[in-house]
């Protein structure tokens, strides 16, 4: 797949934020050149043997490289390749996290935030880091108990937002607590890793799924937070990890399709919401949450229910009779957007949501937003009329759009000089003579949405690019701040008297905290503007895949 040169900026960016700068330039010069083995690596990047067996690692760790036998046949050296999907997953980690914590709770949020966090983990060890976080945060002689914590793992591996890796057939190494050390026997001469060229898929193994027997019992502990007690936590940390707890050598990791689809699914039924109402959006609802397990990623719609069924499944607390229900149907079947349509009359009537008509919506309407944010309303009812009508003249664009003759063929050439609208031209003759010649304008909505989609990949690149550059121009006065911080904590840990934690405040003067206080501020409207682009960015690849699946 050809990668843009936004979309490599990009994930550029995101590499070197979360995983330095080494990664980094591994992790381009494979975007850019494609699968290559271990030797063409070094020879082309020009960096150390073990800081490129490092950087894969830390790639193929966290599911953003992907390593395969060789082109050339059995004994050739194993290949490594990225691609900027795997990477740009990473812009999307605090919408992952912010999801298991809407759907699961703290317990959620701190299992999925672990694993992104460290690629993949046991159940065991994921268990006990959590509960040690939340006993840490919680009131003193009180802590998490670990099956509480195994109850949110085992709850988010049935839903299927967890899912084992996939088995490593060649990785079988008596370490077993590194899985990762396929992407170091990668020299020449060394027979490939993998039986396969392609790496398995989680769902190619019937175990994908299945919560193994973990014998663990007990509570979170607390960090000691004096200096004495290093020696007493490494102690303690080498006699955790050479206990045995049944699951060693099962890996776990985030399973982002299930992620994504949860996305879409909320995308399809907060537009319903805001279309039509809560208890048509809740029917939709119902409707996703029943086909779930039937319906594939990649279907165009769902599986076709029955009302019966439909009526059957609505939650309690809708108590709707079911003339009521047959009525919101219809008027859901009869709506342009389409979201829902009718499959037969059996069971009352059967019907389907249609998701890759909502997804097509959807983009749609990203798209007349833009136009109306950028060139005003005039020229968004200009850009609705030709997705509507197809194919307009100049003269039936002003008609119809009732705008004078001048300010239309402003508005028009404008679109059309930022691609956003198309010429056709249509002669009626061979010497395509003007005066002889229909010229046509049209909007050709998935060239637009892949156009703007490569303007919202530059758009998270300028953000990101900004932070940085913001928070490097105030580097002293933030490590300062942070030192200050972990003074005040240390003091109010050893139960200081509250002059000595006052004169500590005091080392930061009122303008540095003027100061810290804007940039603050100005980092978080940025951070929350790159997840709004990234919602964008998510909405118009959704409808780009899905057009790409139902045509093929």
């Amino acid at each position: 797949m050809q990668m843009t040169a936004q979309e490599v900026r990009l994930c550029g960016l995101l590499l070197r934020e979360h995983f330095g700068e080494v990664v980094e330039k591994v992790g381009t010069h494979l975007l850019r050149s494609g699968a290559q083995n271990l030797r063409t690596i070094i020879h082309e990047t020009g960096i150390s043997l073990d800081l490129v067996k490092k950087s894969l690692c830390v790639l193929v760790q966290h599911g953003t490289c992907v390593y395969s036998s060789g082109r050339k046949g059995p004994g050739s050296p194993t290949e490594y390749r990225s691609s900027c999907d795997l990477i740009l997953r990473i812009l999307r980690y605090p919408r992952y996290i912010y999801t298991a914590k809407t759907l699961y709770g703290d317990t959620g949020e701190l299992i999925i935030e672990e694993l992104l966090q460290r690629g993949h983990m046991t159940m065991s060890s994921t268990v006990k880091t959590v509960a040690d976080r939340l006993t840490q945060n919680m009131e003193e002689g009180r802590s998490m108990d670990y099956n509480e914590v195994t109850s949110a793992f085992s709850k988010l591996v049935e839903t299927h937002f967890l899912q084992r890796c996939p088995p490593m057939v060649a990785a079988a190494t008596k370490d077993t607590a590194t899985p990762v050390t396929p992407a170091t026997p990668a020299t020449p001469g060394t027979p490939a890793a993998p039986v396969s060229t392609a790496p398995p898929t989680p769902e190619s193994f019937p175990d994908c799924y299945k919560v193994p027997h973990v014998t663990l019992a007990g509570r979170g502990k607390r960090q000691l937070s004096t200096e004495d007690g290093e020696d007493q936590r490494n102690a303690k940390r080498a006699k955790l990890d050479s206990e045995t707890h049944g699951d060693e050598g099962i890996y776990w990791q985030v399973n982002f399709e299930r992620f994504h689809l949860h996305f879409r699914d909320q995308a399809i039924i907060g537009s319903v919401a805001n279309k039509l109402d809560q208890t048509s959006s809740e029917i939709v609802r119902t409707m996703l949450r029943m086909s779930e397990v039937t319906t594939s990623p990649a279907a165009t719609c769902t599986k076709p229910l029955s009302a019966n069924e439909i009526f059957r499944s609505l939650p309690t607390t809708y108590n709707i009779p079911r003339p009521i229900l047959d009525q919101y149907l219809t008027l859901l079947v009869d709506d342009p957007m389409e979201f829902v349509g009718k499959a037969g009359e059996s069971g009352g009537g059967m019907y389907v949501v249609n998701l890759h008509r909502a997804l097509a919506n959807l983009a749609r309407a990203t798209l007349e937003s833009v136009v109306q944010e950028r060139f005003g309303s005039r020229s968004a009812r200009i850009f609705r009329l030709l997705l509507r009508k197809r194919h307009l003249e100049q003269k039936q664009v002003e008609d119809f759009a009732m705008i004078p003759a001048k300010e239309a063929k402003d508005m028009l050439y404008t679109l059309l000089s930022q691609n956003l609208v198309q010429l056709q031209e249509i002669p009626r003759t061979p010497d395509y003579a003007p005066s002889r010649t229909f010229y046509l304008y049209t909007v050709n909505q998935l060239p637009t949405a892949r156009m703007l989609l490569q303007n919202c990949y530059k758009t998270v690149a300028n953000l990101i690019e900004r932070r940085l550059f913001e928070t490097s121009n105030s580097k002293r006065l933030l490590e300062k701040s942070q030192r200050i911080e972990a003074i005040l904590a240390s003091l109010q840990a050893s139960g200081a008297e509250p002059e000595q934690l006052t004169e500590v405040e005091e080392m930061i003067t009122a303008p540095e905290k003027q100061q810290l206080e804007s940039l603050r501020l100005h980092i978080n409207k940025l951070d929350s503007a790159e997840n709004q682009v990234d919602e964008t960015i998510f909405l118009l690849e959704s409808y780009i895949n899905s057009t790409a699946t139902s045509t093929s």
